[in-house]
């Protein structure tokens, strides 16, 4: 079928650019996989691909979904591995160092779930999800910690039980589902449990590119691309969307700071500057995570576009002869 080329790494380091032209040379579409510009409610904050990008090669996964939808890595896997097979079945490859679709993002679950699999796990229910978090923000976390212990012993017994959000997540998935959160979780993750089961193959070939810049340089970067989207709107859409702060899809840096800002809490310009810092702490929370998984190459990003795009047909043909 052809190669999968995925192109990643930590937000504002410079994947737009060379994906474009990676997919204009190859011909190929661009799949999408970040998890919140699949939204089209908030293409500013998101730093979704512009009209002219899209113009340019044809985009799948952007704007495509409401904030008002329940969406996850599960239900991305699925449908990205299904526009998957149905792009290798439609376009001939010359060659199996050519890639069929380039997959662009820094969503690293969205890119684990399409490359590796992801466990199926159950929707939760709004109001699930709703009672669990009023019962946290009033009972806090050891009132978590007991009732996951209870609930799913063979979770707690490999959880960071100080981390909240996990936590949470079991317990609404347990609640929501009706049996405990590990009966879901065949395959195992980042947590160093041992697979049951083998990660589920796919029918194509797989290259991993991240890019990487010094640290000051990609911070600055950062920061420069938060300015940019404030002069481009980022508050005004954030005001349209915030009669619906509650919702799982608006828990994002840039909406939170800007909710705040809104609600009083903070002011104007302390909510910019937290959106940076908040940006520069996920950006380093991405690399941490890239960092982790030996099947990645890793290149420079630099305004020398071909120099890239020659090392990543390398890498391309490389992997074909192996």
């Amino acid at each position: 079928m052809g190669t999968l080329l995925v192109i990643t790494g930590p937000t504002g380091v410079g994947k737009t650019e060379l994906t474009l032209r990676l997919a204009e040379t190859f011909g190929c579409p661009i799949v999408s996989a970040d998890s919140r510009q699949i939204y089209k409610e908030i293409p500013i904050g998101t730093a979704a691909p512009t009209a002219a990008e899209q113009a340019r090669v044809k985009h799948y996964f952007v704007g495509t979904k409401s904030v008002t939808e329940e969406y996850s890595a599960g239900a991305y896997e699925r449908e990205c591995l299904t526009l998957l097979r149905e792009l290798g079945e439609r376009r001939k490859v010359k060659g199996e160092r050519e890639p069929f679709a380039i997959l662009t993002g820094g969503s690293m679950m969205y890119i684990d779930a399409v490359c590796k699999g992801f466990d199926d796990i159950p929707a939760v229910k709004k109001e699930v999800r709703e009672s669990v978090r009023q019962a946290y923000a009033e009972k806090g976390l050891e009132w978590l910690q007991g009732e996951v212990e209870r609930l799913d012993k063979t979770y707690w017994e490999i959880v960071d039980r100080q981390n909240p959000q996990r936590l949470i997540h079991c317990l609404e998935v347990t609640l929501s589902a009706g049996e405990p959160y590990s009966n879901f979780r065949q395959q195992g993750n980042k947590l160093g449990e041992t697979l049951t089961q083998p990660i589920s193959k796919r029918d194509f070939g797989i290259v991993k590119v991240a890019l990487t810049r010094p640290r000051e340089e990609l911070y600055d970067r950062i920061n420069q691309r938060v300015d940019a989207m404030i002069e481009a709107g980022l508050e005004e859409e954030a005001r349209a969307v915030y009669p619906l702060r509650h919702l799982n899809s608006l828990q994002t840096v840039g909406y939170r700071e800007m909710f705040d800002y809104f609600d009083g809490k903070t002011s104007r310009e302390e909510a910019i500057r937290l959106i940076k810092q908040n940006s520069r702490h996920y950006a380093k929370r991405q690399m941490t995570w890239f960092r982790a998984d030996p099947t990645i190459h890793w290149l420079d990003a630099k305004e020398d576009y071909e120099e890239q795009m020659d090392y990543i047909s390398d890498w391309l043909r490389a992997c074909s002869m192996q």
